[in-house]
């Protein structure tokens, strides 16, 4: 009876948090908490100045390195071509091959290069930015200081202006763009906002130039919120691989790489541990299927055949989705990386794609994780094709909007309809002006839109 009685004093003092142990606090929650104060304070416009000087910095390198690439690939294009003009005369197929291993051998030293370099730079900054937000939030807790209104005080002529390499300007392009407030429920109805914008996915996380105040960087409110309960998020359709070598992966990569993020790992390092993640997901499901399977041949059962395709196991199936988070984009902190296939092309998807039901395992992570205003891809594609007429997006954009309410009124019937905040349905910057009018339109009808009510005075 004692033995028995401590075994459970032990085990509930073990699992009580009021019996466990204060955490220490860690580096990053620490600065976390200091950064919060600072850009609610009058310091904010002097980070954000801050911040914009390190971006300037690392667009340089970037456009000298793509300066750098582009000079070899040409160079290396040139000797190609003549060597491919003496083949079979007095060159042979083993000459041509030796220099183009060569060529790669060198674009792989100067990306190599390239990359440890900026890797560097962006250490530096990290390191530097914290350590100097962290000393200016003691040097604000010191009434007697009076260096401090020096110390934020923005200095025009120290910051940067952004000039690109190749004399590109980042010229913002014509957005339309129409909002709704709508309804939900029948009984105890819940107000949501939704925007409809014609607009480049990629618009969401860049860094938007304003060549004339010079360090408008148009992210104050993302920064003030980024420690809040009002994250925004944004759904990213990719491929089975968790990489970033191609595709709008690889655009997506490039913008987080333009500036440095101070707060989370780097791109690749998220994409890093996702892969391991994935790795061990998988063979926990891999040894439990095993498992069952073992059970079911031992009680007699009809051993069925398996239906799993060989394939890679560091790869996710379409519906899944990984997650990455940011504090160096333009609209966005989360990034959801949906998993989807060639399937999403084809003109008869339901409600049951995979497409679908991982957009709707998504909206329950919002709905928990306080990600109140998340942007959506309508018509479920980054790109059009020929398939893709009018017929063709009007059916996807209705099947979209349909599931997306059903989503909506299932989170809030868990209780979280306060989580379901603004929500953004954007589509191709090629599309035409017609077609958003059509969807304009379209979204009344499947939505109960709040009717407005017109004052008039009386004489």
């Amino acid at each position: 009876m004692h033995q028995l009685a401590n075994a459970w004093a032990k085990a509930y003092t073990e699992t009580t948090l009021e019996h466990a142990r204060p955490e220490e606090p860690s580096w990053d929650e620490d600065f976390a908490d200091v950064y919060h104060d600072l850009i609610h304070s009058p310091a904010s416009e002097t980070l954000l100045n801050l911040e914009h000087n390190y971006f300037v910095s690392i667009s340089e390198l970037i456009n000298e390195r793509d300066v750098e690439l582009k000079k070899l690939r040409e160079r290396q294009g040139a000797e190609m071509d003549k060597v491919m003009q003496e083949l079979g005369k007095s060159l042979t197929d083993q000459d041509v091959n030796a220099l183009a291993a060569q060529h790669f051998e060198s674009q792989q030293v100067l990306e190599n290069k390239w990359t440890s370099e900026l890797k560097q730079s962006t250490a530096i900054q990290k390191q530097e930015y914290q350590e100097w937000v962290i000393k200016l939030h003691q040097d604000l807790k010191n009434p007697n200081n009076s260096s401090i209104s020096e110390e934020i005080k923005v200095q025009p002529s120290q910051l940067r202006e952004s000039v690109e390499g190749n004399g590109r300007i980042y010229e913002e392009q014509r957005q339309l763009e129409e909002s709704f407030t709508i309804h939900l429920g029948a009984q105890l109805k819940t107000m949501h906002n939704l925007r409809l914008l014609r607009a480049d996915i990629l618009d969401f996380c860049k860094h938007k130039r304003n060549h004339r105040s010079g360090v408008k960087l148009h992210r104050l409110q993302t920064a003030l919120s980024l420690y809040s309960t009002s994250l925004c998020g944004l759904v990213l359709l990719v491929d089975n691989r968790i990489s970033s070598y191609s595709g709008i992966k690889r655009d997506f990569a490039t913008v987080c790489q333009e500036c440095t993020d101070f707060h989370f790992p780097g791109i690749q390092e998220q994409l890093e541990i996702v892969q391991q993640v994935v790795l061990y997901a998988r063979a926990q499901r891999s040894s439990k299927s095993k498992r069952q399977h073992d059970s079911v041949n031992r009680n007699g059962g009809n051993e069925e055949k398996s239906k799993n395709i060989e394939r890679n196991q560091s790869n996710i199936l379409p519906g899944e989705f990984y997650i990455t988070r940011h504090s160096n984009l333009s609209e966005i902190h989360v990034a959801f990386h949906l998993c989807v296939d060639d399937n999403v092309r084809s003109g008869n998807i339901t409600a049951r794609d995979p497409a679908i039901m991982g957009l709707r395992n998504i909206l329950k992570v919002c709905c928990t994780h306080d990600i109140t205003t998340i942007s959506i891809p309508l018509l479920l594609v980054h790109d059009m094709s020929e398939e893709m007429t009018i017929p063709w997006c009007l059916k996807r954009a209705e099947l979209v909007f349909k599931c997306v309410k059903g989503f909506m009124m299932e989170n809030g019937f868990m209780g979280c309809e306060e989580f379901l905040g603004p929500y953004n349905f954007w589509y191709l910057q090629t599309i035409s002006e017609e077609m958003f009018y059509q969807l304009s339109n379209m979204l009344p009808q499947i939505f109960r839109v709040s009717s407005t009510l017109t004052l008039t005075s009386k004489h």
